[in-house]
């Protein structure tokens, strides 16, 4: 089962025990200060649950897979996300 922004933002406010609309506003501050920190180059780190950093990805030549011709992919930057040892721990133990 999937959970989409809307079923976690219900969750949330059941969690924090406030209503809807403020639980969205907390989540949406949360994304919004992640994005901007992400944005100027920073790292941001929870520890035990992850860190999300921008990775730098290499300009390369990739192939049109309807033609198989060659192209020049340009060189970009993409946000990344890390596990910590906790949510690891945590998503390993729910395996079992």
């Amino acid at each position: 089962m999937n959970m989409n922004k809307g079923e976690f933002v219900e969750a949330l406010a059941d969690r924090l025990e406030v209503p809807r609309a403020q639980a969205e506003r907390a989540l949406a501050g949360v994304l919004e200060l992640l994005s901007e920190q992400l944005v100027k180059g920073e790292k941001v780190t929870f520890t035990g649950f992850g860190s999300f950093e921008v990775s730098k990805r290499a300009a390369r030549t990739g192939r049109n897979p309807q033609t198989g011709e060659a192209i020049k992919i340009a060189a970009s930057k993409v946000p990344k996300f890390s596990a910590g040892a906790t949510l690891k721990n945590a998503v390993n133990e729910a395996a079992d």
